[in-house]
């Protein structure tokens, strides 16, 4: 049964979409999991869609994708040791309420038993009714600079005393890893950085005191990502911009884009922050929650491991404090927030979350677009870039007005 419904012809009318880098009003033609081209369909098959569906006028854009998230919904995918599967399925299956449909979950600066135990059982997969598909982990640590080491705990921190085999020997396997932030100004950085390349796990840098040679002597490594832009580093000078002059470096290789990650949850990145960022380097802007577990609990005073956090307002606070312990911002707000404090087209602020994280780690062919051949994961918007509908390998998993079932 499951495999004649993947191959019902899927006709999306009464829509406009996303793509190359334009709405356009025309219909979304999906069959097998994959966006099909419709004049292969009018021309060389000469059938008719199984199944058509009324839009109702929606944005369709590509579906969300968190390259940071430590977690949500109570789970910290860090200190969730003994119940890995568990805390990544739930995260995966809430995930889609907010229009995410891929993610990268990230683990912060751990003792290497801590990486031991939980690395092995974060495995890329396909998302679906399940959740959102899991890209691979983004690892941040523990090889970062102790200056700006934020949340982190110092006592793990850790160098590149024995090179690359310090990686090893850290996180006992890299075949689930798909990003690694660490600081470019520790010894032996530019052999690592060189190393994680080769075996394609994208490497950011983060978390630093680096100035902009040591950053641009990164990039030349083949450092393609910046984590969290202007938070954990060196904050802008005019005679070294450390890595934020990486945005306008004339020393990047050519051919080559540098990303970099911005938390847009009115909260760790001020509005001028935000609009600095695009104006410069609107093309390589990538949209990250870098959200903890208390993402998407309600108002009020939760245990969290060893911490007692209160939501207040959605903000999460150490209890007592009006500390705040970490974000947790959601996909749509960012996207909405991005928008409204930039002044950007609803073009750049979709693409900000779907395609440049996509191209952040060079998969763009399959995800982020809405081109011909690829994964039909995608969300229903409305004007007000609210959330309508999530679609996954062109089935839909959550919807906001009416029961699932009824919107095949």
């Amino acid at each position: 049964m499951l495999q004649r419904d993947q191959k019902i012809l899927k006709q999306f009318y009464n829509c406009q979409i996303l793509r190359d880098h334009k709405i356009l009003i025309e219909d979304l033609w999906v069959r097998n999991g994959k966006i099909v081209d419709p004049e292969k369909i009018f021309y060389d098959e000469k059938i008719k869609p199984d199944i058509k569906i009324d839009c109702n006028g929606a944005l369709i854009s590509p579906g969300y994708i968190d390259l940071q998230i430590n977690g949500g919904f109570g789970i910290d995918f860090t200190h969730n040791v003994d119940n890995v599967q568990h805390g990544i399925d739930k995260v995966a299956t809430k995930l889609i309420e907010f229009g995410v449909t891929s993610f990268c979950p990230t683990l912060v600066t751990s003792p290497k038993e801590t990486y031991h135990k939980v690395l092995p059982n974060i495995k890329k997969r396909s998302g679906g009714k399940q959740g959102a598909a899991i890209l691979g982990v983004h690892l941040e640590g523990p090889f970062i600079s102790p200056s700006k080491k934020g949340a982190h705990p110092e006592n793990y921190i850790r160098k590149f005393e024995n090179g690359f085999q310090s990686l090893i020997d850290m996180y006992g396997t890299l075949d689930n890893v798909c990003l690694l932030t660490l600081a470019p100004e520790l010894p032996n950085a530019q052999i690592v950085i060189a190393e994680l390349c080769k075996k394609n796990i994208k490497v950011s840098l983060g978390h630093s005191v680096g100035n902009l040679h040591e950053g641009e002597d990164a990039v030349k490594s083949g450092a393609s990502f910046i984590t969290h832009l202007f938070n954990a580093m060196l904050p802008f000078h005019h005679r070294d911009p450390g890595l934020v002059g990486l945005l306008t470096s004339d020393q990047i290789p050519n051919g080559r884009t540098i990303h970099y990650g911005i938390i847009a949850d009115g909260i760790h990145t001020h509005p001028a922050a935000l609009r600095i960022a695009h104006r410069t380097h609107p093309e390589g802007l990538v949209l990250v929650t870098d959200a903890i577990s208390a993402l998407g609990l309600e108002e009020g005073v939760h245990q969290l491991g060893q911490y007692k956090i209160e939501m207040r307002m959605g903000r999460a606070y150490i209890v007592g404090t009006d500390t705040l312990c970490g974000s947790t911002a959601e996909m749509l707000k960012c996207v909405r927030h991005f928008k409204e404090a930039t002044g950007c087209s609803i073009v750049e602020a979709l693409e900000a979350a779907t395609l440049h994280p996509a191209r952040t780690l060079g998969i763009e062919k399959v995800k982020g677009v809405l081109n011909y051949g690829a994964d039909a994961d995608f969300v229903m918007l409305d004007k007000n870039l609210q959330l309508l509908s999530t679609w996954i390998s062109g089935e839909c998993v959550y919807n906001t007005i009416c029961d699932v079932k009824n919107c095949q």
